[in-house]
């Protein structure tokens, strides 16, 4: 990786862990320059304004689930197996320190950001329904699973629910709910 990807991805880095814990209109280029020690130039050098980088951030944050959920296809997993692997996502963005899903905390912000990245949470939830609801098809087709409403439906459902259930965990300082609300999340589609 060359030095100036290597800037660009560490002010990414700096900047998800700032909106995953505060919000995106609670930090500046001052809080992510006093973190790695540049100057609010050298930010802009990369992202000319905030928006370009909640873009990117976004973006790159969406790419990243796209990779994870391309490795569990339901063709070749039970409907089962490929929720329990989209919760392991799922949990790992669930941080002791209160930090949640970055698309979660956008949304809670969602009125006051940018239409850019607006588009972007957007385009990151509908991948996570369309995916959810391509194994909610593929586990009825296959009956593996047992569902009260269609699969679009129940996506809807369900992704609500962990993003929900992440909410919940941070307010209570528990990340703990967060599991538990997501085994039931799986337990309700079960047969």
């Amino acid at each position: 990786m060359t030095e100036k990807a290597d800037t660009q991805q560490r002010i990414l880095d700096i900047a998800q862990h700032l909106v995953q814990e505060r919000g995106f209109n609670a930090f500046s280029y001052a809080d992510i320059g006093q973190a790695l020690g540049i100057k609010n130039a050298s930010i802009h050098y990369h992202f000319p304004s905030k928006t370009d980088l909640g873009v990117a951030m976004v973006r790159r944050y969406r790419e990243r689930l796209e990779g994870h959920l391309s490795q569990f296809q339901t063709g070749e997993f039970p409907a089962a197996s490929a929720l329990e692997n989209y919760l392991v996502g799922y949990r790992t963005v669930v941080h002791a320190d209160g930090r949640i899903c970055l698309c979660a905390a956008l949304a809670a912000d969602y009125i006051t950001l940018p239409e850019a990245i607006q588009q972007e949470v957007r385009a990151f939830f509908q991948l996570n329904e369309d995916w959810l609801s391509h194994v909610f098809t593929k586990g009825l087709e296959k009956q593996e699973l047992r569902l009260t409403s269609t699969p679009q439906e129940a996506a809807a459902v369900f992704l609500a629910t962990l993003e929900g259930g992440m909410l919940l965990a941070r307010s209570y300082g528990d990340m703990s709910r967060f599991e538990t609300i997501g085994r039931q999340a799986i337990q309700a589609v079960l047969p």
